[in-house]
């Protein structure tokens, strides 16, 4: 397969000669493996290791190779290995907060066109987790579509595809089963050649299968999920990046047991959100925090039966999460906030010491 064949386009060759990369060739990342790179292009495939000089400039973990990436790759070092001088500047990347208490991002799959969110439409089907993985796809600059698979265990599928509506707001959604082949060929003839997809979702929902039927060949391992809880257990267990029969390119990835957002702003929960911010622009307050204010179109609207509550609260836990993460982030805006509560409590000591009743205790 050429560079083109694996997604190397004007873009990246405009992106190449900015680089300036010196004495350097272009691959893609297919795989990773314990600190090596499987890379792939207008060379023989083969393995790849960082030079000093990555080592030298990676500052985080985000700065490494990712699977989708494309590196700039030299000579090869002593063991025969290919070299990784430098990662080239990403077109998108889905990421995540690395899992634990440590502050720092983890990129799952880089320079994604469209990730395909597969949910299981048996008892693991959870709108909440939708709204997490359609927040984190808008602010990786990746494209979303919603796949709902296993429809043959489904029972309510009318009502839950409702459900899906309501949240994947202008969003594709395919409803498929890979364990039958209910599905699959409408999304093989929506695959184009040379664009990027990957499958992300939790342990269970059946990305390694649906990547067989989408290759036609098992190559993959499988296993059922647990009929107790309809909870997966963790087959694939790296990520790998696969040319599909029709010229597509699929990368594969773990089941994720946790998403902890890792954005850089409001934008894409608003984007994940759209009905709230359009009511929201109608409040009669601008700063209008929709928690009893008058004039508010949000609170108007769920009264009305036109805005499931729960949305309202899974956009609240989302900004308060993402607000906790900025202030990990940027010591200065935790500064803030610490002085922030430091006058509210001064405030409301001066109240009690002048016989006042701290209002927000009704």
């Amino acid at each position: 397969m050429s560079l083109q064949d694996w997604g190397w386009d004007s873009y990246f060759e405009a992106v190449w000669s900015s680089e300036r990369c010196e004495n350097a060739r272009p691959a893609r990342v297919v795989s990773q493996h314990r600190g090596l790179w499987r890379i792939a292009g207008d060379l023989p495939d083969g393995w790849a290791e960082p030079s000093g000089k990555l080592r030298l400039d990676a500052a985080s973990g985000s700065d490494w190779p990712a699977v989708g990436d494309w590196v700039a790759i030299s000579r090869e070092s002593a063991e025969g290995r290919a070299q990784v001088q430098a990662v080239l500047p990403r077109r998108s990347s889905f990421s995540r907060k690395e899992p634990g208490r440590r502050v720092g991002e983890q990129v799952i799959a880089a320079n994604v066109d469209t990730a395909f969110i597969v949910c299981a439409l048996d008892g693991d089907f959870n709108p909440r987790r939708i709204e997490r993985y359609l927040t984190q796809c808008w602010d990786s600059r990746v494209k979303p579509a919603l796949l709902l698979n296993k429809a043959d265990l489904c029972a309510d599928l009318p009502e839950k595809l409702r459900a899906a509506e309501q949240i994947a707001i202008g969003c594709s959604i395919l409803v498929a089963s890979a364990q039958t082949g209910e599905g699959i060929r409408e999304i093989r003839e929506g695959l184009l050649p040379r664009r990027t997809y990957a499958l992300l979702g939790s342990s269970g929902v059946g990305k390694s299968t649906l990547l067989n039927r989408l290759l036609g060949e098992a190559v993959q391992p499988t296993q059922p999920t647990r009929e107790s809880d309809s909870r997966g257990r963790h087959t694939t267990t790296s990520r790998e990046l696969f040319p599909l029969p029709g010229g597509a390119l699929l990368i594969d990835t773990p089941g994720l047991r946790e998403l902890q957002l890792w954005t850089t702003g409001k934008q894409a929960i608003s984007e994940a959100f759209p009905e709230i911010e359009t009511l929201a622009a109608r409040c009669r307050f601008r700063d209008c925090r929709h928690e009893g204010e008058p004039g508010c179109a949000v609170a108007a609207a769920m009264k009305a039966g036109a805005l499931d509550p729960r949305r309202l609260e899974s956009r609240r836990k989302l900004l308060r999460e993402e607000a906790f993460l900025q202030r990990k982030i940027n010591p200065g805006l935790q500064q803030a906030e610490k002085h922030r509560f430091k006058v509210i409590s001064r405030q409301i000591r001066e109240r009690y010491r002048h016989g006042e009743k701290d209002p927000r205790s009704g």
